[in-house]
Order: structure tokens, then C-alpha cells, then sequence
């Protein structure tokens, strides 16, 4: 990959052990809007990496196995739409996801998902819609959608009050009524003022194997296992040291932050970003878990990544960091997983970091 090595360990060896491999962005502090990275994502063998950014930009990696450096070269390829599909949502689109038929696909704004047909450009079928006759009544939103990686009937979309539903193509053409509801009850006694802010769940994403899928609210990413709507089967605290913070955090608007998921090849692991341009991963074997950074003081060649703690009190050690003196300007929304190999891809604001497992 122009910019990430070649090989690496089998998915399934979480060990953590992971070393910087290469960086692509500006190092200006002062970020354009147009030039913050709005998705990361491999291709289905791992062999191109994708970046998207808000100024309405591609940029395609590709992996090199041998000599795996970034090289400045000539423009050779330039993207331009095939096909354009058009008018068919109010609102801004927040998901796009391809049907594992390979002819159909759905996109979700806040309040409707669209099915449509990859050779049909001039229309689409709605199969959900939310939508309150009377505005005023609108209570929760749609926030992300999928299709089941297998069957081709299945979809889900999680929702703003930190629902899921799952539903059957094949029930009904609406899919107004769900087949399936996941919601953990909340404990009253934690209840607080922001507890339906924090509960809004800002992405879902299904296993490789479709047996489960895992959600990522403000607090936490949980995964759910698809025959059990009572509760997750798992629930990995992301920054929970930030629950004290929620206040100046709703202040400055950071409350809002729409942060991603991903699994590795395996489903063994999972990674999410934070603050301070740390990232989290979780080894759902061994439940043992890791703070990452991402930073260029930390990117050398071959440099290994060595774990960060955040200390919410008392004295501090040598290693640790305050959590009063986190940068929530610095975030990692966008995370991706190389769909065989222990390679990574973070996005930081507009810095793309690629790591690689250490073995390698």
C-alpha cells in the first residue's frame, strides 16, 4: 500500500503490538474544513485504502508489497461519476451500504432509507420512513444503516434514542415494523441530563460472520449478538473517564461527535477512536484493552506504539496524561481494519496514520 507494509500477522493475533508505518497529510494547525477526512475505508481484499474528505475529495492508496513507501506522483487517474442518483433525500445522506447481492443498495438520512438498484438512476424505493405527520412530534432520528453481510433481505439502522432495529425485506415492502428491537434498559439511577445525548448511537456495523454487530455510542461501543435483543453480549468502555466532563463537553458542542466502529478481519477485535488523536482497541477473546496515539512526534520508521493512560486524579505518573489536559480538537472519528492483515488506517483530523502489527 502506498504508505503501509505488506504482510502481517494472522487477524486473529491480537497482541497490540503495533508500529507506525506511514502518514499522509498537511502539518499546518490551522485545518480547512474542506481538508478534514470524512471517511476511511480498505476495499473488500485490502489491496487500495480510500480517504474521502469534506471538500468532496478522493484519494486512493495502493498496496505495494515490496519497497512500502509514500511516493509524490503525477496525477495518473481521475475520478468522474458514472452514474448520479439524484433527489431522493430531504435531508443529508448518513449512510450508504451495498447489498450483499451486489445489484441493490440503501442510503439513510435522518428520517428515511432508500432502496435502490445500481442500474437505476432516476429512482429509488423507500423501505423506511420515520417521518411524523406533525414535525413537532418527531422524538428520535435515524443515525446509520446496513445490510446484513449474508443475507440480502436483512438490514439495520440504529436511531438517536440508542435503538436498533432489524429488519426482513421480505415481511413487508415498508419496513416500518421492525423484526427485531436491541435496546439495553437504562439504569435509572444514572440517569442524567445527558443520558439520552449520550445514548444516541452514531454507527453499527455487522460482524464478517453476521452473527453479530456492534454499536458505538458517546461512552461505549457494544456488541450484540442478533439472536439476543434484551442486552449486549459485550460492552467495552471507550473513555469513561470522561462521564465527569460531560458538561463543558455539551458546552463546546463536542457531545455531538459522531464517532466510528470497525472489526478486524477475524472478529476477534475491535477499534474506535477518542480524543487527544488516541484510539482504542479491544481483544474480545482476552477482554484486554489498549490506548493508542496517533501523533507525528511518534512517527518514526518502524516506531513502536507504545500504550497511553489518562489519569482522572491523584498523583500522576511519569506516562500517564490528565485528563484536564486532553486536546478535544483532536479526535479520530474514522478508523478502518484491513479486512485480513494487522494494518490499520486512522484518520485524524487531515492526517491518514497506517500502522502495522509489530511481528510484521
Amino acid at each position: 500500500m502506498a504508505g503501509a507494509g505488506g504482510g502481517g500477522c494472522p487477524a486473529g493475533s491480537n497482541d497490540f503490538q503495533w508500529c507506525f508505518s506511514q502518514v499522509k497529510g498537511a502539518i499546518d494547525e490551522d485545518v480547512a474544513e474542506a481538508d478534514i477526512i470524512s471517511t476511511v475505508e480498505f476495499n473488500y481484499s485490502g489491496d487500495l485504502l480510500a480517504t474521502g474528505d469534506k471538500g468532496g475529495r478522493v484519494v486512493i492508496f495502493q498496496r505495494e508489497q515490496e519497497v512500502p513507501i509514500l511516493k509524490p506522483m503525477d496525477l495518473m487517474v481521475e475520478a468522474s461519476p458514472r452514474r448520479i442518483f439524484a433527489n431522493a433525500h430531504t435531508y443529508h445522506i448518513n449512510s450508504i451500504s451495498v447489498n450483499s447481492d451486489h445489484e441493490t443498495y440503501l442510503s439513510a438520512d435522518d428520517l428515511r432509507i432508500n432502496l435502490w438498484h445500481l442500474e437505476i438512476t432516476d429512482r429509488s424505493f423507500n423501505i423506511v420512513d420515520i417521518k411524523p405527520a406533525n414535525m413537532e412530534e418527531l422524538t428520535e432520528v435515524i443515525t446509520a444503516a446496513e445490510f446484513h453481510p449474508h443475507q440480502c433481505n436483512v438490514f439495520v439502522y440504529s436511531s438517536s434514542k440508542g435503538t436498533i432495529r432489524l429488519c426482513d425485506m421480505r415481511s413487508s415492502a415498508l419496513c416500518d415494523r421492525h423484526s427485531k428491537f436491541f435496546e439495553e434498559p437504562e439504569d435509572p439511577s444514572s440517569r442524567s441530563f445527558f443520558s439520552e445525548i449520550i445514548s444516541s448511537i452514531s454507527d453499527v456495523k455487522f460482524s464478517h460472520s453476521g452473527r453479530y454487530m456492534m454499536t458505538r455510542d458517546y461512552l461505549s461501543v457494544k456488541v450484540w449478538d442478533l439472536n439476543m435483543e434484551s442486552r449486549p453480549v459485550e460492552t467495552h468502555q471507550v473513555h469513561e473517564y470522561l462521564r465527569s466532563k460531560l458538561c463543558s463537553l455539551y458546552e463546546n458542542d463536542c457531545i455531538f461527535d459522531k464517532f466510528e466502529c470497525c472489526w478486524n478481519g477475524s472478529d476477534s477485535a475491535i477499534m474506535t477512536g477518542s480524543y487527544n488523536n488516541f484510539f482504542r482497541m479491544f481483544d474480545r477473546d482476552t477482554r484486554r484493552d489498549v490506548t493508542l496515539e496517533a501523533s507525528r512526534e511518534s512517527s518514526k520508521p518502524r516506531a513502536s506504539l507504545k500504550p497511553r493512560k489518562v489519569c482522572t486524579g491523584g498523583k500522576r505518573k511519569k506516562d500517564e496524561i490528565s485528563v484536564d489536559s486532553l486536546d478535544f480538537n483532536k479526535k479520530i472519528l474514522h478508523t478502518a481494519w484491513h479486512p485480513a492483515d494487522n494494518v490499520i488506517a486512522v484518520a485524524a483530523t487531515n492526517n491518514l496514520y497506517i500502522f502495522q502489527d509489530k511481528i510484521n
